[in-house]
């Protein structure tokens, strides 16, 4: 059963819930950081076909993490806008050294949620 939801914000925590394992986290991180990386380097050589590397490295190193290390399925597939926005807050929340907050979201959501 898909879940609905009125908000992004309302969706945040459900978001950081389907990602409560540290190491689907950092699958995600190393994915679409390879991904940019590629991108960039293939946009600074004027290779634009270079660009498809963002969603297929990204894409393709984090949803094998859902099945393999979560054993969900990824919110992208219900919630394709708002998990690419939750993606970059997720990110931009491990740069900043603060994993454990995300660790801690994932929890209470999923203790209230089960």
């Amino acid at each position: 059963m898909e879940r609905t939801f009125d908000t992004y914000e309302e969706f945040w925590p459900y978001y950081v819930a389907m990602h409560a394992k540290a190491a689907t986290r950092w699958v995600h991180l190393a994915g679409t950081l390879t991904g940019l990386a590629v991108s960039a380097y293939g946009v600074a050589r004027g290779r634009k076909r270079y660009l498809a590397a963002l969603p297929l490295i990204g894409y393709g190193t984090a949803w094998p993490a859902h099945f393999l290390i979560e054993r969900n399925n990824p919110a992208t597939f219900g919630h394709p806008l708002w998990s690419l926005r939750g993606d970059t807050r997720m990110i931009r929340t491990m740069l900043s050294g603060r994993d454990r907050e995300l660790a801690e979201t994932a929890g209470k959501w999923l203790a209230a949620n089960r």
